[in-house]
């Protein structure tokens, strides 16, 4: 496979980028390897800068949910085009948008655009200590709710050192407050949240966590959750920025019937341009300013093409039999690697919510971040290259979910599994 034009464009890049690249994991580094720079996209297909074609499962990190190019996406974004670019003014697609996601997320009451996922949940810690009154949050590790600085505690982007800044220029006293517990440990929540609960804001929570991999929640963990804030006051804050729309069309609080006071959404509902949107209870809501003092503002929130595109998108998923659809294709997929690998006599673990899926070189389930990173990290290098190798794009880490999309035919799924099966035999 030729990727000379790759490598140059990446040479090229480290001049005027830091690293190379606008986003970290995109280096591939944890791989051992360059990236390949894309050229354009075509339904459920990748093609590079040497015109190398690539089946993808990582869909922009999740929001391409009907595939790259869908026509109604891009009429939407076109007629959208026509009329301008962004105004910094309200428009009736803010509204429309607004109301689709009310309806169709069963604890939204109201909801506030921002432009990414990471302002989303800065924005909803925010008001969750405006309504509170308190400072304390609860997060978990190997959930990753964005690069905020009192979020960088354990987070599955890598960072794994409990109260401790995440990053260099993350002052220690901006994570003081943050308190970093294991995943699907109920045991653990309900002991901390007796003895500092009156202290806490707010719970945070990937309620799928899909930032270390595919990481589902137990039958007791999320009513756990929602149980302990209630009794304490504190606020529980799902980010589906991930899960949101992926795993059902109520996201995750439908799928597991629990219901958040607030949640962040990412990407999806912008049809994979920069978006992002947390809301919740109305009572909760109002106190964002202009109404009530709790400040947050963003000059391209609500931006016209992306709530064109986002209204497209949300409306392709409310047809009959979207998600039974995908689910199907989700289920075939990831029984079929799970098969090829054991088949091999390579031990996986393999996990499915929606069309949200995670595979892990390791003999034993993963319910928390200290199983995954126990996981074969170098069995997945491997893996991953041999993947790209024959045309399949994956994300570059173990600890990322893949999703699989409304495009993805029969012929892509057997080509899957087909370069599933070489690379597992070579493993």
């Amino acid at each position: 496979m030729n990727k000379k034009r790759s490598t140059e464009l990446y040479q090229r890049a480290l001049l005027s980028i830091p690293g190379g690249v606008n986003s970290p994991v995109r280096a591939c580094r944890s791989v051992g390897t360059d990236p390949i720079f894309i050229r354009s996209a075509d339904g459920c297909r990748l093609f590079d800068a040497d015109g190398n074609a690539y089946i993808d499962y990582v869909g922009s990190w999740g929001p391409m949910i009907l595939g790259h190019r869908h026509p109604s996406v891009i009429k939407a974004i076109s007629e959208a085009l026509e009329h301008g670019t962004s105004y910094g003014a309200p428009t009736e697609l803010e509204i429309e948008l607004a109301e689709l996601i009310v309806q169709l997320i069963p604890s939204v009451d109201m909801v506030r655009m921002v432009n990414s996922g990471t302002e989303a949940t800065m924005s909803a810690i925010r008001l969750a200590r405006g309504h509170t009154g308190r400072d304390m949050i609860v997060k978990f590790d190997g959930c990753y709710h964005g690069h905020v600085d009192a979020l960088l505690v354990e987070a599955g982007s890598g960072v794994a050192t409990l109260q401790i800044p995440g990053s260099p220029g993350v002052p220690a006293a901006f994570v003081e407050h943050t308190l970093s517990l294991p995943y699907n440990d109920s045991a653990t929540v309900r002991k901390v949240m007796k003895e500092k609960g009156e202290q806490i804001a707010c719970i945070i929570v990937e309620p799928v966590a899909g930032n270390m991999g595919l990481v589902l929640p137990d039958e007791v963990f999320l009513e756990t959750l929602r149980e302990v804030t209630q009794e304490s006051g504190a606020l529980l804050i799902f980010d589906e920025v991930m899960s949101g729309f992926r795993v059902s069309l109520g996201g995750a609080q439908e799928y597991y019937g629990i219901t958040p006071d607030l949640s962040c959404f990412g990407k999806i509902i912008g049809g994979g341009l920069p978006v992002g949107a947390y809301g919740g209870r109305r009572d909760i809501l109002e106190l964002i300013t202009p109404q009530r003092p709790v400040y947050q503002a963003g000059t391209l929130s609500g931006n016209p093409l992306a709530m064109a595109a986002g209204i497209a998108t949300l409306k392709q998923l409310k047809q009959p039999g979207f998600y039974k659809g995908l689910e199907e294709k989700a289920e075939k997929l990831i029984n079929g690697l799970d098969s090829l690998a054991k088949n091999a006599g390579i031990p996986v673990f393999c996990a499915r919510v929606g069309a949200m899926l995670g595979m892990f070189f390791t003999d034993r389930p993963v319910k928390c971040f200290a199983d995954a990173k126990s996981a074969d990290l170098q069995r997945f290098s491997a893996y991953y290259k041999g993947m790209l190798e024959n045309g399949i794009y994956l994300a570059p880490s173990q600890f990322e979910a893949f999703f699989i999309s409304s495009a993805h035919g029969d012929n892509a799924l057997a080509d899957t599994l087909l370069a599933a099966e070489k690379v597992f035999a070579s493993l």
